[in-house]
């Protein structure tokens, strides 16, 4: 580790006991005196399950494991500071389709460790400024133990991060105690504090508060809404099922469109159904999980629908309703985008037809027909406000 890395290092306090060691490097001595002082620049910010962390300066490299933690970062301009996400190569070419609409905004994720299964060993290589993770979720995995993530957190960086919040999981008992839950962007705004970037949270804020004020304006009554399903499949091989207003991040682009359950509480999310189920519960629309990822065929799965005797039956399908979607994990950019488009599938006598995707980058929206400002969002993140 290089002098230049620990004057970089952020501390962590855990429990208001300032973590030993190697993160300690980073604070200043007093001129005149030789005693250990507060670095002018010193700030602190707060995210369960960590609590308060002090930071000496921003972080310049950062670990993140799941994609809200990596579009957060990216969000905040620092998409090149990345030294680790889970799945790299998939989500790079996933991301790349959405940020292909924003005007010079570019995204190299390629290549970075795979962070699904950190190792210990790895992170100290890494040797990041920040670890944008939630240890209550590194914990789940048995090559982990709580000194583990203290010893990650005061020899290298601290972790600051929560995933738990994705669908309101149980912490392990470790983390019970006081474990909040936060929606996307009450992370966001904590994230930015953590990097020193407000500024750049409250101008993608308004555009989102916009898009939301928008998208509340024009719902139809609750009866005239449309039913609707959310899947993820392999080759149709085995479908996962999800709904779309469950508590959590992972519906903050679904939740607020209110959408009908199509399953009427009868499916839990994130369960195995089969076509007899989907075709019981005969949603008017189905979104098709990863249906951008440049692997993926969506007018392949369309295709599968139609061809089956049993799913052909469907209302999504013999109305040619089945659109793609990007992620679950989404960070405040893929929200943007995920917000508008799922607006779109869902109500396009309100908010403007949805074109009909078949592979490449997000469609082109005509201008008057695009729910937020790209140009916008690309100067916040190019820092160029």
């Amino acid at each position: 580790m290089t002098d230049d890395g620990l004057t970089r290092r952020a501390t962590l306090e855990y429990g208001g006991t300032l973590a030993a060691g190697m993160a300690m490097a980073g604070c200043s001595e007093t001129a005149d005196t030789g005693e250990s002082g507060t670095p002018s620049g010193a700030y602190t910010a707060s995210i369960s399950p960590m609590g308060e962390v002090s930071f000496d300066e921003p972080p310049e490299t950062v670990f993140t494991r799941l994609t809200h933690h990596a579009d957060m970062a990216f969000a905040l301009g620092r998409g090149d500071s990345l030294t680790a996400m889970h799945a790299p190569d998939y989500y790079d070419g996933l991301w790349n389709q959405f940020v292909a609409r924003l005007p010079g905004v570019s995204l190299d994720w390629a290549g970075l460790y795979s962070s699904w299964q950190p190792t210990k060993e790895k992170l100290y290589a890494l040797d990041s400024d920040v670890h944008l993770a939630d240890p209550a979720w590194i914990t789940k995995q048995d090559v982990w133990s709580e000194s583990d993530i203290d010893e990650i957190g005061s020899k290298v960086s601290p972790w600051f991060g929560n995933s738990l919040s994705d669908t309101h999981q149980e912490p392990a008992p470790a983390y019970a105690d006081g474990y909040e839950y936060y929606t996307l962007w009450e992370q966001f705004e904590i994230v930015s504090r953590a990097f020193q970037e407000q500024e750049r949270y409250e101008a993608l804020s308004a555009v989102h508060d916009d898009l939301l004020s928008t998208i509340e304006s024009g719902l139809p009554a609750e009866s005239e809404r449309p039913s609707a399903v959310m899947i993820a499949s392999h080759q149709m091989e085995e479908i996962y099922a999800y709904t779309l207003s469950n508590p959590g991040f992972l519906t903050s682009h679904t939740r607020p469109l209110g959408a009908r359950d199509a399953f009427e509480g009868s499916v839990e999310s994130a369960s195995i159904v089969d076509y007899e189920t989907l075709v019981e519960a005969d949603p008017d629309v189905i979104l098709f999980l990863g249906g951008f990822e440049p692997g993926t065929s969506i007018e392949q799965r369309r295709e599968l629908f139609r061809e089956d005797p049993v799913a052909s039956e469907m209302t999504a399908v013999q109305e040619e309703r089945v659109y793609p979607q990007g992620a679950r994990y989404q960070g405040p950019i893929l929200n943007l985008f995920q917000l508008e488009m799922t607006a779109k599938q869902l109500y396009p006598d309100v908010f403007g037809e949805w074109p009909r995707y078949e592979s490449g980058p997000y469609p082109e929206i005509p201008a008057d027909e695009r729910l937020f400002d790209r140009q916008r969002v690309a100067d916040v993140i190019n820092g160029t406000l």
